[in-house]
């Protein structure tokens, strides 16, 4: 596995204009919202407790992004908790809508601004990658953001 920068890198090669990197600041924390509020609802008991589809996302999403930076991983998992819970709150048709709509701005960002294939299309890890991408851009951790990285509409960490 490579190192997280390189990753942001590879990622941010896909994500150059304003109006790309605009739709995915909005769009993809909607559709991890309402992609774990979905798969909250599938699931059932193991072993006496309840584990749904949701908890082993979030789990195996936490195994690669501790591999990738654990300080990040460490944010992810409270944002990935808040969410879980948030949406398994609302009602199966807004987390239909709300994923829906996400996708809606992420293919928006790619065909009218970059012109360009969604990362994910090349490399199925940037489907990881990007939630993790917004993340650092809202709470920048050091050493994470690739050098010359000058996307961020957060400052940057001391």
């Amino acid at each position: 596995m490579r190192d997280i920068g390189t990753y942001f890198a590879d990622y941010a090669a896909y994500h150059q204009t304003r109006g790309n990197k605009l739709f995915h600041r909005i769009g993809i924390p909607p559709i991890v919202l309402s992609g774990l509020g979905m798969l909250a609802r599938v699931g059932g008991p193991v072993g006496g407790l309840r584990i749904d589809a949701a908890m082993l996302l979030i789990a195996v999403s936490m195994v690669v992004y501790l591999a990738l930076e654990w300080r990040l991983a460490l944010l992810m998992l409270a944002v990935s908790i808040a969410f879980y819970f948030a949406g398994a709150a609302l009602p199966m048709w807004v987390n239909v809508a709300l994923f829906v709509l996400g996708w809606i701005f992420q293919f928006i960002g790619h065909s009218v601004y970059e012109h360009r294939q969604p990362a994910f299309l090349k490399n199925g890890l940037h489907l990881l990658v990007g939630p993790l991408w917004i993340l650092n851009d809202v709470v920048p951790v050091v050493g994470a953001r690739p050098a010359g990285d000058d996307t961020s509409t957060a400052p940057t960490a001391p």
